[in-house]
């Protein structure tokens, strides 16, 4: 799984102009699911997200996790995160989990990530707009397999 992990101020997300998710501080996720992705990814992201020290404490240093500040988190499915642009010029996503499986990891993600943090999501599949208002910017890339 590949994970682009932002710190925000707030992020929502509308489809068809209307706002169906959103959330103050905290972290907006946007989540791709790859080929061979287990449940044991998603164990790995939970361990590591809700406790990363991505937060300003009162010296300005990053000392706080998303768990210390009471904050939430926004998880967008992104199936391009799985894109590869190594040859040509129109990105392949043959590493892309296929929908149904995809749908699944994410759902089983966003549940076992609830467990510790108030968790808002988009819509599986949907054409969104997401808006993210980056507090930094701070953002960070984390891929599963490396954990």
């Amino acid at each position: 799984m590949i994970v682009v992990l932002q710190r925000v101020n707030r992020s929502w997300v509308e489809i068809d102009g209307k706002v169906v998710s959103e959330i103050e501080k905290g972290i907006n996720i946007l989540l791709g699911v790859v080929k061979g992705d287990t449940t044991e990814d998603i164990d790995k992201l939970v361990k590591k997200i809700p406790f990363l020290r991505i937060f300003e404490d009162e010296k300005g240093k990053m000392n706080l996790s998303l768990i210390d500040i009471k904050g939430e988190a926004l998880v967008i499915s992104q199936f391009t995160l799985a894109g590869n642009v190594k040859k040509g010029r129109r990105p392949s996503f043959d590493q892309a989990e296929e929908p149904e499986r995809a749908k699944q990891l994410y759902e089983l993600f966003v549940k076992k990530l609830s467990e510790y943090l108030p968790v808002k999501t988009g819509i599986f599949a949907a054409n969104m707009k997401v808006f993210i208002e980056n507090n930094g910017p701070v953002t960070f890339v984390i891929n599963s397999k490396e954990l």
